[in-house]
């Protein structure tokens, strides 16, 4: 099984956390990590023991949900409930952060985003970012598979279409076999130390 990279191993927490909101909007996940060691995730839903928009709705005033606490600052306070430093940490989310939370990410000293999706990047909060030395980066996630034996049934679809081709099925049947197994199992990892 190939080992995928640090930066896809934090944004696949953020995507598991993501499974965890209660918005009816925009699922949204996200991970602090320092020195490689994950500390805090967090989700967008409702404040604890309130009502979650997946229950009644979304709370929207002026386009907002203002029912909904971000991924983002989700995780910052759990870090601050807990007493667990922010200062030089990462932070891998599954979407572009919005100015708010770019601005709470800035004034909790997190050094670098992690990003996989763009969603709608705001050019202030790409300007802040960039005065505070922010770094942003976007990781890739749709070439890497959660399965652990993805490996193992990639190459039992090769087999089976080796041994159809063998037993001398038309060459465009194969063909769109192979074309389809290609779409299903086949990867590309960027690997990192």
């Amino acid at each position: 099984m190939e080992r995928i990279s640090w930066n896809q191993y934090f944004m696949a927490q953020s995507h598991l956390l993501k499974m965890r909101s209660t918005c009816e909007r925009l699922a949204v996940g996200a991970t602090i990590v320092r020195d490689k060691r994950m500390i805090a995730g967090g989700y967008n839903g409702s404040v604890s023991g309130s009502v979650h928009c997946a229950d009644e709705g979304c709370y929207v005033i002026d386009g907002h949900c203002v029912r909904t606490i971000h991924a983002e600052m989700n995780a910052i306070l759990q870090c601050a409930k807990f007493g667990v430093a922010t200062e030089g940490a990462e932070i891998y989310v599954t979407h572009f952060p919005c100015v708010h939370c770019c601005k709470a990410i800035i004034q909790a000293g997190i050094k670098a985003v992690y990003y996989s999706t763009d969603y709608r990047n705001h050019p202030y909060a790409i300007e802040l970012f960039r005065e505070a030395g922010v770094e942003m980066h976007k990781v890739e996630l749709e070439n890497i598979s959660l399965d652990p034996y993805h490996s193992e049934k990639l190459e039992f679809m090769d087999e089976l279409i080796n041994e159809i081709e063998a037993r001398g099925a038309e060459p465009e049947k194969v063909s769109g076999l192979k074309e389809v197994a290609k779409k299903l199992f086949h990867q590309s990892h960027t690997h990192e130390a």
